[in-house]
């Protein structure tokens, strides 16, 4: 039996600590992981709930980011295997900076500088979701061009959030693939235009758990939309992010460096 119940401890949401466990395990794909993120673990009390829960499971793996060095002595009494983000980090920057990390948890995901803007960035992702609003287009960092399901609102939403830009998407309808030229919305916002697309099967199985059996969902139809829109790309020479094997963290990196 190959399976592990893997910790992810964090004195705050457990996002930062999350990302680095399932990235590690990602490299033992013959083995089985179930991952149980604990958050807010933020003093000595659910410090040593968390261990006590840990310690009562066989076979169980611990990452953390507790940012406070007194969080991690629980742990190492109890002969928990910890892996801790800032305790195998923060000291080879302390030397190559030639200065001694001040801990103060929670930093990577308080209320940030940015906070407002990357709300401003959702608002405006779902304002222009779809098409919505064209006259707003002049207002986008980013505006997304694709035939429909292959990915553009959840990645204009990713943008926003986690980047604070503004991204807008527009679908490719059949009749916008067959002109010659760009929508004329589109038409004075070239240099901001990125395309996605995907391939003809897993754009039909996309389509199919949408609308089962539809012509939409035929392979015949994708293979025909996603053609017509792989040539209008090229038409007008327009960057373009194949996210057929992306996460939408992915194709966000991605379409940054665009």
């Amino acid at each position: 039996m190959n399976d592990y119940s893997v910790f992810c401890v964090s004195d705050h949401t457990g996002v930062t600590v999350e990302s680095v466990a399932k990235s590690v395990l990602a490299q033992f794909p013959h083995l089985e992981f179930s991952l149980i993120t604990l958050p807010f673990v933020d003093n000595a009390e659910k410090a040593q709930a968390t261990v006590t829960r840990i310690a009562a499971v066989p076979r169980a793996l611990t990452f953390s980011t507790l940012t406070d060095p007194a969080l991690r002595v629980p742990f190492r009494q109890a002969g928990l295997g910890l892996f801790d983000v800032f305790e195998l980090i923060a000291p080879a920057v302390e030397s190559a900076l030639g200065q001694i990390a001040t801990p103060s948890g929670g930093h990577t995901h308080g209320m940030a500088p940015d906070y407002e803007a990357r709300m401003d960035a959702v608002n405006f992702a779902l304002n222009l979701d779809d098409g919505l609003n064209p006259d707003r287009l002049g207002q986008a960092d980013l505006i997304l061009v694709g035939v429909s399901r292959v990915g553009k609102t959840p990645t204009a939403l990713y943008l926003a959030l986690q980047y604070g830009l503004r991204a807008a998407n527009y679908p490719l309808t059949p009749d916008d693939l067959e002109r010659d030229d760009l929508p004329a919305c589109l038409q004075s916002h070239l240099p901001r235009l990125r395309g996605l697309t995907l391939t003809a099967e897993r754009l039909a199985a996309l389509r199919q758990a949408r609308y089962p059996d539809s012509r939409y969902a035929s392979l015949e139809q994708c293979r025909m939309e996603l053609g017509a829109a792989e040539t209008f790309f090229k038409r007008h020479a327009l960057p373009v992010v194949d996210t057929t094997r992306m996460s939408v963290e992915e194709i966000a990196a991605h379409l940054r460096q665009s």
